[in-house]
């Protein structure tokens, strides 16, 4: 199960896997997922900033940024 999971991971860090099909997969949430990249020594994927939702990522970024920072 564990070696499972891990490939999952893998590949959600390759790109070629999706959170939406990580949380079909068994993982209940989104920081599951960020333990277990961390774990592996592995970053998220980072989707291209193009399309229609640039405005409210960019936004959902610098959120993100500043509480990071406020634990910092």
């Amino acid at each position: 199960m564990l070696a499972e999971r891990e490939r999952l991971i893998r590949q959600y860090a390759a790109g070629e896997m999706s959170w939406r099909a990580l949380n079909e997969r068994g993982f209940d949430d989104y920081i599951q997922v960020l333990g277990a990249l961390g774990e592996l020594g592995l970053r998220p994927p980072v989707a291209a900033m193009e399309g229609p939702n640039v405005e409210a990522r960019t936004r959902g970024r610098a959120l993100l940024r500043d509480a990071l920072k406020a634990r910092a």
